[in-house]
């Protein structure tokens, strides 16, 4: 189970390596093995003399080192040193943001909270110290995530659009479980959804080099087995509708309006969990204001609140639920209307424009919603095309003749491998469009900016 740190990202601080300008540089190379410190970048520093020479030389596949003493970069192009060449070239980088105060030199950047007190610990007998700096209006924290948190194989469904700004909630967990929902429901059939499994164990287990290189999706391709084998004993599919499993829910083929409505009631289940992440993380980036009149806040939700409320008293009785619907949307109509209104200053034409926006929100949320429609569908294609082919399996191997036998297997294996390649394809493509424009459009108004320690190996002296 994710536990609250996996729910934000790790906390950062503002810092500033310190040490005598004598030093410095032996620090630096330090920090630089340590790899726990983003110094600040100065976009308009000019290149250094190293960077200069490596301009007109080839390194190659060096992978850049650092001396823990000074270098001369001529020396080190001569002798072919490439490795301590980038090592140069890095370092001149990363500490054109210091500063001179006095007798130290100061060099800004972000630190992770937990690798603070070591790293005063090993700068302390270098005569160097790690300072607190006071944070300043628009400066945001880099955002970075602990390894070995829960849902680190998911985190790029994430990553992929978009960088989690640092005072944002960590959506990866939702996103996996909500992906593999999806998947699940337009790929239901469990003899399908074990070769997933099989195929995400062969990653995960076997040493072997072809499998090594998909390990990382192992755990991604063992969950959205899972979910498909899942949903293949609701619908009682297994190679399509062959009687090996029982049918514990319904037929997709048998009642496809139950299946229709059970997207729309999963869309509308996590567009309202999407919903409270994004107010959440509205009130955290902008304050309670933000989190009331934002289309993706409270306004929003009470939008997506009177559309249940109406699309429940249209199903059953328009008694309350109709009522209800009707005051909660038209409350989150004008929560968002008075935000809009607000931000464009108040004037005619801003307020012209605040209610086309009004009217975009609104058909925008009304399309999110049937757009969960797809899951009915592509579940249904994958149904239709697994019964296509176990019919004409049976007929074929009903006729009795040896040939007929054979064509009857043939026609299974290739019909099956292309079910579940066609299958699996739409299916994790429909389940990421679903993901991305639906719920992640609503999560982010911003993107974060990744933490990027800087880290440069120290070239030991039997290694130079």
């Amino acid at each position: 189970m994710p536990s609250l740190r996996d729910l934000v990202p790790v906390p950062m601080r503002r810092v500033a390596v310190v040490a005598p300008i004598s030093g410095f540089r032996r620090v630096a190379v330090e920090v630089a093995d340590r790899g726990t410190f983003e110094p600040d970048r100065r976009p308009d520093a000019p290149p250094g003399a190293t960077a200069a020479i490596l301009d007109r030389l080839d390194p190659g596949d060096a992978c850049a080192r650092l001396s823990p003493t000074p270098e001369d970069p001529e020396r080190l192009a001569a002798a072919g040193a490439f490795d301590l060449l980038l090592g140069e070239a890095s370092l001149e980088e990363r500490t054109a943001a210091a500063r001179d105060i006095g007798r130290c030199r100061a060099l800004p950047g972000w630190m992770r909270d937990d690798d603070l007190g070591p790293a005063r610990e090993t700068l302390a007998p270098l005569g160097a110290a790690v300072v607190d700096l006071p944070g300043r209006r628009g400066l945001t924290p880099p955002t970075a995530h602990a390894p070995g948190r829960t849902g680190d194989a998911f985190r790029p469904l994430v990553t992929t659009y978009a960088v989690v700004p640092y005072r944002d909630v960590d959506p990866t967990v939702f996103a996996a479980v909500a992906y593999l929902v999806m998947f699940g429901m337009m790929f239901g059939d469990v003899a399908h959804g074990l070769a997933i499994v099989a195929l995400g164990a062969a990653a995960t287990w076997i040493r072997s080099p072809l499998w090594r290189r998909l390990r990382p999706a192992g755990p991604f391709l063992l969950g959205a087995g899972v979910a498909a084998t899942a949903f293949g004993f609701l619908y009682g599919e297994a190679f399509g509708p062959t009687g090996l499993v029982p049918t514990l829910w319904m037929r997709p083929l048998d009642e496809p309006e139950t299946l229709l409505v059970a997207g729309l009631v999963l869309g509308a289940i996590l567009l309202a969990i999407t919903f409270a992440i994004a107010t959440v993380d509205r009130w955290r980036e902008g304050g309670p204001a933000a989190a009331l009149y934002e289309p993706s806040g409270i306004a929003g939700s009470l939008l997506l609140l009177g559309a249940a409320g109406l699309a429940l008293g249209w199903v059953t009785d328009p008694g309350w639920p109709t009522t209800a619907g009707w005051v909660a949307a038209g409350a989150g109509a004008a929560l968002v209307l008075i935000g809009l209104v607000a931000e464009s200053g108040g004037r005619p034409a801003g307020l012209a424009r605040a209610l086309i926006e009004l009217f975009d929100t609104v058909l925008r949320l009304g399309s999110n919603i049937v757009s969960f429609t797809r899951l009915a569908a592509f579940g249904l294609t994958h149904a239709v095309i697994t019964e296509v082919v176990w019919e004409g399996t049976t007929a074929w191997w009903d006729r009795g003749t040896p040939v007929t036998m054979v064509a009857a297997v043939v026609l299974f294996v290739a019909g099956n491998a292309a079910a579940f390649g066609l299958g699996a394809l739409v299916a994790a493509i429909q389940a990421l469009r679903l993901e991305y424009y639906e719920l992640f459009s609503r999560l982010f108004v911003s993107s974060g900016r990744p933490f990027d320690p800087w880290h440069v190996p120290i070239a030991r002296r039997e290694e130079s």
